[in-house]
């Protein structure tokens, strides 16, 4: 019987292309831990923690969690299926998810579980996925064939109209069909979008992404602005601070742009919060807030049984974290009316990759492995 033998933290940096910023934060580097699982006949399985303020994580918080409670939980351990006369393995899953440990070490554990699953049966993450629900629950999860590419967005970073033009040409001439702008308190919005659509064109499907900027009164009037302009824009992202579920709510009633909760959401006990105040009908789901595959399946079921829409997005990461959400979105139909385009654009903005083998960006679009689990070779 394979068992999981070796659980490994890898601390990896890696420069970015540029600058990074958010209302939050700014970044020239990735930080991040990956995690790599061994198991008993020698196949590896990864996963990622990405390390940052916003997945209120440290580097040595990750591994110290990774190589300690968790590999605790796990080691010794099936990570594939439940055979008939055991549901071992989803026990373990199970654990991870109840587990206290940060979202974000917790999402890099069950990712390489999920990986080496897939890998013991042969199948690419994607295919794993769509054969069976979480935890064996009916209807947990949808049960289409996974695609080979999903479409990304492109990230604007916080910046003066005159360079978010010019990057929104770059992107749009390189063939991006949806474009995200980060906004923050002290930027001019209406001047700043206004110069993105004239330089990205009347096709480009433009987004806003406010990371928690404003208070209700200003995120209606800014996004008021922006509908009497004309600019089209398809969504507003957290506009307002997370677990304010009455302003959220406030300033999905008071425009016509869709809100999408982002930083709100975890949990399914902030979906429930988020249902229960009507307070957006679009929702961002991460793996490193939900905490991996596992939860984050169950939080993409009941978020589509409510009626609410969906996009599968990431921190900055790298392939690895990539691959493993870009594997979930593939799952998913396209919505009619809406972009087709995920938010996993996190690893355009790395140097290089720092792993071999896995999915691959050909602009707009990330190819996912065909070689089992994640398709991950090692470290380059």
């Amino acid at each position: 019987m394979t068992k999981l033998t070796v659980l490994r933290a890898h601390r990896v940096r890696v420069p970015l292309v540029g600058h990074f910023t958010t209302a939050v934060r700014s970044a020239t580097e990735l930080e991040t831990v990956l995690v790599e699982a061994v198991d008993s006949d020698g196949r590896s399985g990864w996963g990622e923690a990405p390390i940052s303020r916003v997945t209120r994580l440290s580097t040595e918080q990750a591994v110290a969690s990774i190589e300690g409670p968790l590999a605790a939980l796990v080691l010794g351990h099936r990570p594939g299926r439940p055979g008939p006369s055991t549901n071992e393995p989803d026990s373990v899953l199970a654990g991870l998810e109840q587990s206290s440990e940060p979202a974000a070490a917790r999402m890099a554990v069950d990712c390489a579980l999920h990986d080496l699953a897939a890998q013991q049966v042969g199948l690419t993450l994607g295919a794993y996925l769509s054969g069976g629900e979480p935890g064996g629950e009916s209807g947990a999860g949808p049960r289409a064939a996974p695609g080979v590419t999903v479409e990304t967005d492109m990230t604007l970073s916080v910046a003066p109209p005159e360079e978010l033009a010019a990057k929104a040409a770059v992107h749009t001439a390189a063939g991006f069909r949806c474009l995200k702008v980060k906004l923050d308190a002290r930027m001019d919005v209406l001047a700043s979008m206004r110069a993105v659509r004239a330089a990205a064109g009347p096709g480009m499907v433009l987004r806003i992404d406010a990371n928690q900027a404003f208070d209700a009164a200003t995120a209606i009037r800014i996004i008021r602005d922006l509908e009497d302009a004309g600019l089209e824009i398809e969504l507003a992202e957290q506009p307002v601070p997370a677990g304010d579920w009455a302003a959220l709510a406030q300033v999905s009633a008071a425009v016509d742009t869709p809100v999408m909760a982002d930083e709100s959401l975890w949990t399914l006990a902030d979906l429930d919060r988020l249902l229960a105040h009507r307070a957006a009908p679009l929702v961002n789901i991460k793996l490193a807030k939900s905490g991996g595959l596992r939860h984050g399946r169950r939080l993409l079921a009941k978020a589509r049984a409510e009626g609410l829409g969906v996009v599968i997005g990431c921190m900055l990461e790298s392939p690895v974290g990539i691959a493993a959400a870009a594997s979930l979105a593939s799952l998913l139909p396209v919505t009619a009316g809406r972009s087709a385009a995920q938010d996993l654009d996190g690893g355009l903005w790395l140097a290089a990759s720092p792993v071999s083998g896995g999915a691959g960006y050909s602009g707009r679009t990330i190819r996912l492995a065909t070689a089992p689990g994640l398709g991950i070779r090692g470290l380059s």
